[in-house]
């Protein structure tokens, strides 16, 4: 006899309106995370402009020496895809924390290796080569990361403030590039020799404990628990997002290239431009103490990208930075050029504070409202990381361009990569429009069951 007695069901999801109970320790704890792996990778840049050539390459001339540690820069960009596809993949298959956790602390082993490899001239050519596998794994697992810390902020923050809240965990990067710059600039002048380099790296072993211990705390996403209970979790992510939403791959991969490529130029490039005895006569200080400083503004201008992103929609903000980014490139490179240290410390603000970090403090929402809640982590990770190839060979690139143009090639290029952004803008849809705020707002008031499923545009789909 068949029993008449229903299965038991799953308990209702909980409603999103308001987000998860733990929606601020979650971005922040996201965020934490995103400042040390930050840290470690971007560490790894001002290093490869002010030391790594001489460090890694000492047989070369200054500005082979100087492609070279960039070439060796650009390997963990072009190893971050694969970072990413194989977080996307678990990410989606077995949940967003544990990715999390491990991506952290495969980050820290990588970084605090680097610290300790024999030089050059300790021995030989097997330098340059550890050193490519360090920066390898390190790539590997900052493709790694940054999917998983945006969904497990969006996915536990309330709709109407998920720009807001992504924009909190994407404000660990500038944290992470002033910590990373203030090492740098503490040692440049109190420390000699290969220890001015070396102690930055070092000092990432007792930021990754912090790091793990905090996201070991988190809860996983309830959006992923919600889809695991339902039974629809994707079979094969990466497959199914390519086959189904390799439209919005191709956009969201040019929208962040804009951004991170972009950076490349303005700050990494620069950097080394800044550094080269053919430039401007610009000490290290100086453009290291602007790039703090800009580093430290741009913490509280991603979170204030991300939040005004809620109030009039992702496309604006970010037309808004690619147009700046287009306009920016002549100028910038004009400006440094006076060698006015106040100069110099203008256009580092303007640079970061508004040409990257209004771009990267609207991806974290708008991307995840790209993709459906079963791929999501396949599809933003595969698009984020996949535009850090073009961004990790940019300075190599700027640096060939300058070699034959002198600094008009860099600003092109440059602002060839802001009209890039403006073009991807145009053709990806608003998520986040008029309609879809008030439909946050009608069911954040009302308590009957329809509250619980988001509006089409947050996501939800």
């Amino acid at each position: 006899m068949v029993s008449s007695i229903p299965p038991p069901q799953p308990p209702p999801a909980r409603p999103r309106a308001e987000g998860s109970p733990e929606r601020r320790r979650v971005a922040v704890g996201c965020g934490v995370g995103a400042v040390i792996e930050t840290y470690d990778f971007i560490g790894f840049g001002t290093a490869a402009a002010l030391y790594f050539g001489d460090v890694f390459f000492p047989g070369s001339e200054p500005l082979a020496a100087t492609l070279l540690s960039f070439a060796t820069l650009g390997i963990g960009f072009a190893a971050r895809p694969l970072g990413g596809i194989i977080a996307g993949h678990l990410g989606d298959r077995i949940g967003r924390k544990p990715v999390l956790v491990g991506s952290l602390l495969i980050m820290g082993v990588a970084t605090v290796l680097i610290g300790c490899l024999p030089t050059y001239q300790q021995i030989g050519l097997w330098a340059p080569i550890l050193l490519v596998v360090v920066r390898i794994v390190q790539g590997l697992a900052f493709g790694a990361e940054w999917g998983g810390a945006i969904l497990m902020t969006f996915e536990h923050a309330p709709w109407r403030k998920r720009g807001l809240y992504t924009g909190i965990t994407q404000a660990g990067f500038p944290v992470g590039l002033l910590l990373s710059n203030l090492a740098f600039l503490v040692s440049t002048r109190t420390l000699d020799g290969s220890w001015a380099w070396r102690v930055p790296f070092l000092l990432s072993a007792v930021l990754i404990v912090v790091g793990i211990l905090i996201r070991l705390k988190i809860d996983e996403s309830p959006e992923f628990e919600e889809l695991k209970e339902s039974g629809e979790v994707a079979k094969n992510p990466l497959l199914e997002v390519l086959r189904d939403d390799w439209r919005n791959v191709l956009r969201a991969f040019c929208l962040r290239a804009a951004e991170t490529a972009g950076y490349a130029v303005s700050v990494t490039f620069v950097l080394s431009y800044l550094d080269d005895d053919t430039a401007p006569d610009v000490s290290g200080t100086v453009s290291l103490t602007a790039l703090v400083t800009a580093a430290a503004l741009g913490i509280l201008a991603t979170v204030f990208w991300g939040g005004l992103s809620d109030r009039i929609g992702r496309r604006p903000v970010y037309l808004l930075g690619s147009a700046v980014t287009l306009l920016w490139g002549v100028p910038m490179f004009l400006l440094v050029g006076t060698e006015s240290a106040a100069l110099v410390l203008l256009t580092f603000v303007v640079s970061y504070c508004v040409c990257q970090n209004a771009l990267a403090g609207v991806q974290g929402a708008w991307f995840s409202e790209l993709f459906a809640t079963k791929t999501r982590t396949a599809g933003t990770s595969l698009a984020y990381q996949l535009s850090a190839v073009v961004s990790g060979f940019t300075p190599m690139i700027a640096t060939a361009l300058y070699s034959a143009t002198g600094w008009a090639g860099p600003a092109v290029l440059f602002s060839f990569y802001g009209l890039l952004g403006l073009l991807a803008t145009l053709v990806t849809r608003e998520t986040w429009g008029a309609r879809d705020r008030a439909a946050a707002v009608r069911a954040e008031s009302e308590e009957a069951p329809s509250a619980i499923s988001a509006p089409a545009g947050a996501g939800g789909r």
